[in-house]
C-alpha cells in the first residue's frame, strides 16, 4: 500500500507507523532533504535533523526506548498553506528501560510536498526526557 499524500492523511498514516514500531517505513515517508526540528530541545540534544538519513539516525532506536501504544486527543489543524498542518496531540505508552509510564503532549508543524515530509518543527515538553530511560537519542547529557 503506498502512502497517502494529504498532509493529514500522511501524519495520520505515520502515527500508525510509530505504534507498529515500523521505524524504516515512518523514515520512507521524508522527503530526501526533509528538515525535522525541536525549538525547544534541551541542552545536549539535537536541535535540528537535516535529511532523511539524520532522521533515521535519530528514531533508529526509539522503540527500544520508549513503547508507544496510542496518540489520543489528536487534532489536526489545517493552515492556510494547503501543504502544512498543526497536529496537537499526547503520546503514550511507556518508558520501557523503568517501565514507567510515558505521557507527552505534543504540538507538530508539518509540511508535506509531492507525498513526503519536507518539513516537521516539533514542540515537545523538554522535561519529560529527564526521566530516566527516556534519552534514546544518544545525547551527551
Amino acid at each position: 500500500m503506498s502512502a497517502p499524500t494529504s498532509p493529514a492523511d500522511l501524519y495520520r498514516h505515520s502515527l500508525r507507523l510509530l505504534l507498529d514500531k515500523d521505524i524504516s517505513a515512518w523514515v520512507a515517508l521524508w522527503a530526501e532533504d526533509g528538515l525535522m526540528e525541536f525549538p525547544f530541545a534541551p541542552e545536549g540534544w539535537p536541535r535540528r535533523l537535516e535529511g532523511r538519513e539524520a532522521v533515521a539516525a535519530y528514531m533508529r532506536h526509539y522503540p527500544d526506548h520508549i513503547d508507544l501504544h496510542d496518540f489520543p486527543d489528536l487534532r489536526i489543524h489545517r493552515t492556510t498553506d494547503p501543504q502544512t498542518i498543526v497536529a496537537e496531540m499526547r503520546g503514550v505508552g511507556r518508558l520501557v528501560e523503568s517501565d514507567a509510564p510515558y505521557d507527552m503532549t505534543y504540538i507538530a508543524v508539518v509540511t508535506v510536498r509531492d507525498g513526503h515530509i519536507t518539513s516537521y518543527r516539533d514542540y515537545w515538553n523538554p522535561l519529560a526526557v529527564q526521566q530516566p530511560g527516556a534519552d534514546f537519542t544518544g545525547s551527551s547529557r
